[in-house]
C-alpha cells in the first residue's frame, strides 16, 4: 500500500458512509496477571449504540493514521511459519459464520499474548466489513455516477488498546447534599491511543493482496518486531529512520566523514529529483536505491573518487542483505521532517533541505564559524541585526 491507499480507506471510517460496511465487532479482554482472556462479546456492528460506533470509527481510524515507514508498515508475510497468521486471517476472510470467523481471531489473540506480559489489561478489537472504491474518479458533472462501479474489498482490521483505573475524585451528592469520594470500579479502554494493529490484507493498485499486512506500530519508529515476526509471522522490517542511519553511515564511509554543505545539498536535490519524476509518471512504487543509484547520486553531486565497489563495500558493512534497498523517502529531509536540523554545541538550528546550499563552515580568525548566506536584513526578537565584520 501506498500512502494514497492508506489515506482513501482511513478516510472511509465515518459513519453513514456508503462506502464502507463494518459487519461484525469482536472485542476480546485480557488480564494483566495471566494473560488469559477474562471476557470477550462480538455483535453486529449496526446494533451498536451510535456513541459507541463514533468512539470504535474514530479508534479505527487511528490505527490507519502515521507516515509509512515510521509509524505504518506494509509487512510481508514469511513463506514458512508454524499455524502462519496469513493462514488464519484468509480463513477468517472467507468464513461465513461469525462464529467461524472468531475461532480463528482468538487463534491470533493465543499468539498475542503466548510470550508477552503487559503491564495493564488489555482490550483486542477485531472488525470485519466491506470497503468500495470507485473505478472512476469522481466528476461533478456525469451521465453516471462515479459509484455505478466500485471495486469491493473484504477486510479485517484488529486494534489494540490499553486499559486505564480512573483516577479519585471529589463529587457533589445533589441527593444527599454533601461532598464524598468517587467510587469507579469500571476500566477505561483508552481508544484514543491504540498500542498496536493491523489491516488485512494490503491493498496495492486497486487488488488485495493477502501475501501482506498492514502493521500499525504504537509510537513513531517503535515498531514492536515480536508482533511482527512472531504473532503476525511477517518478514524483518526497517524504520525509515533505520534507512536514513544506513544512508548516511554509507555516505559517510565513502566520503571519509566528511562532507561540504553545498555537496550535501547536491545529494537531496538529486534524490528529490527521482522522486518528483516518479510522482509526475504516477508510479505506484515507492522509488528505491541500491548501492549502485547511491554511486550514480553520489557522483552527480560533485562527490569526487566514488565508483560501485566502494559504494557497495560501505553497503556490505552495515546491511547483511547484498540486495537491500534504501526508500528515498526515507533519506531525503523533505519527506521525513521538515527541516535538516544543524547541532553545535551554541545553537542548534533547523533549515530547509532547499536552502542548506546557503550555509557554508568557515574558518574566520582562526576559529570555525557557521555561516548562513542571507538576502535581506537578519532580525532577533524585533531587533535589526547590523554587519560586524567582512570576510572580504
Amino acid at each position: 500500500m501506498n500512502k494514497k491507499d492508506i489515506a482513501n480507506i482511513r478516510k472511509q471510517f465515518k459513519l453513514d458512509n456508503d462506502l464502507l460496511t463494518v459487519t461484525d465487532i469482536f472485542n476480546v479482554y485480557i488480564r494483566k496477571e495471566s494473560s488469559d482472556i477474562y471476557h470477550q462479546e462480538s455483535h453486529p456492528f449496526p446494533m451498536l449504540d451510535r456513541e459507541q460506533q463514533e468512539l470504535f470509527m474514530n479508534n479505527f481510524k487511528k490505527v490507519l493514521t502515521g507516515q509509512l515507514d515510521v509509524k505504518l508498515f506494509e509487512v510481508k508475510f514469511q513463506e514458512q511459519a508454524e499455524d502462519h497468521t496469513r493462514v488464519i486471517l484468509h480463513e477468517g476472510l472467507q468464513a461465513d459464520e461469525v462464529e467461524e470467523w472468531k475461532e480463528q481471531m482468538l487463534l491470533i489473540v493465543d499468539k498475542m499474548f503466548k510470550d508477552v506480559q503487559y503491564e495493564k489489561d488489555m482490550v483486542v478489537t477485531f472488525i470485519r466489513g466491506e470497503y468500495f472504491k470507485p473505478t472512476k474518479r469522481s466528476r461533478e458533472e456525469a451521465e453516471e455516477s462515479d459509484r455505478d462501479e466500485v471495486y469491493s474489498h473484504p477486510f479485517i482490521l484488529c486494534s489494540i488498546n490499553q486499559t486505564e483505573q480512573p483516577k479519585r475524585s471529589l463529587v457533589f451528592d445533589y441527593v444527599e447534599k454533601e461532598f464524598k469520594s468517587s467510587v469507579v470500579v469500571d476500566s477505561i479502554i483508552n481508544l484514543a491511543s491504540p498500542v498496536a494493529g493491523f489491516l488485512f490484507p494490503s491493498f496495492t493498485d486497486n487488488a488485495a493482496d493477502v501475501n501482506r499486512v498492514l502493521y500499525s506500530a504504537g509510537k513513531a519508529n517503535k515498531p514492536d518486531y515480536h508482533f511482527i515476526e512472531d504473532v503476525l509471522n511477517g518478514e524483518e522490517i526497517m524504520t525509515a529512520q533505520e534507512d536514513k542511519a544506513i544512508f548516511e553511515f554509507v555516505v559517510n564511509e565513502v566520503v571519509g566523514g566528511e562532507v561540504d554543505t553545498h555537496t550535501l545539498s547536491n545529494v537531496y536535490e538529486e534524490i528529490n529529483r527521482m522522486m518528483d519524476e516518479d510522482e509526475e509518471e504516477e508510479e505506484e512504487v515507492t522509488p528505491t536505491l541500491d548501492y549502485e543509484d547511491v554511486e550514480r547520486v553520489l557522483k552527480m553531486s560533485g562527490v569526487e573518487d566514488v565508483n560501485v565497489d566502494k559504494v557497495e563495500m560501505a553497503f556490505q558493512k552495515v546491511v547483511d542483505d547484498e540486495k537491500y534497498e534504501l526508500k528515498a523517502s526515507s533519506i531525503v529531509p523533505k519527506y521525513t521532517s521538515k527541516s535538516i536540523k544543524i547541532e553545535t554545541k551554541v545553537a542548534n538550528i533547523s533549515i530547509s533541505p532547499k536552502d542548506l546550499k546557503y550555509v557554508r563552515q568557515v574558518n574566520f580568525n582562526g576559529k570555525l564559524c557557521l555561516m548562513i548566506e542571507v538576502d535581506e536584513d537578519t532580525m532577533i526578537e524585533g531587533f535589526k541585526l547590523i554587519p560586524e565584520a567582512s570576510l572580504g
